[in-house]
């Protein structure tokens, strides 16, 4: 779960630099810069403060699942037993450590946990249950959605517009 954290002041020239990087996080300081209308030396600055303030949690290459062999998309709906915060941490725990779980939040109302996994299909999908919903006596339900077409799949945060 996310701790509680004052966020940091951020102006113009900051919020068009987490723009471009967005766009693409493969610029160079250089390219950067001249794109944001600052220095190299200010923008590699102000970057550097972003990612110690953890406003940049990481830079990562995004791939195309289907041409990596990896095309079965599911979110899945997750109910446990018990649901004392041991048990709650234990599952969390247990699926992230699994690198076919993408994303996991815990929720409310309704089931504990909504995940988002990828797998290459449907047996891949099958061991996954077995491995981590099956054998832990403390999943009382699990459902699951098939994507059968994925219309939008944008990992952008919505900046504040100030201009």
């Amino acid at each position: 779960m996310n701790d509680s954290v004052t966020p940091i002041e951020l102006d113009a020239t900051d919020l068009r630099l987490l723009d471009l990087l967005q766009q693409d996080a493969s610029l160079s300081n250089q390219d950067l810069a001249q794109r944001a209308h600052v220095s190299p030396a200010t923008c590699l600055r102000r970057v550097k403060r972003l990612t110690d303030s953890g406003v940049i949690e990481r830079r990562v290459a995004l791939l195309s699942p289907e041409k990596l062999g990896v095309g079965l998309s599911a979110i899945v709906e997750i109910t446990l037993d018990r649901q004392g915060a041991e048990h709650l941490q234990a599952f969390e725990q247990r699926v992230l450590l699994d690198a076919a779980v993408q994303q996991c939040y815990r929720v409310a109302p309704g089931p504990d946990f909504v995940l988002i996994i990828q797998v290459a299909d449907m047996p891949a999908y099958h061991a996954l249950v077995q491995r981590l919903f099956t054998q832990d006596a403390n999943v009382r339900n699990v459902k699951s959605y098939f994507s059968v077409h994925r219309a939008k799949f944008e990992p952008r945060v919505m900046l504040p517009n100030l201009g």
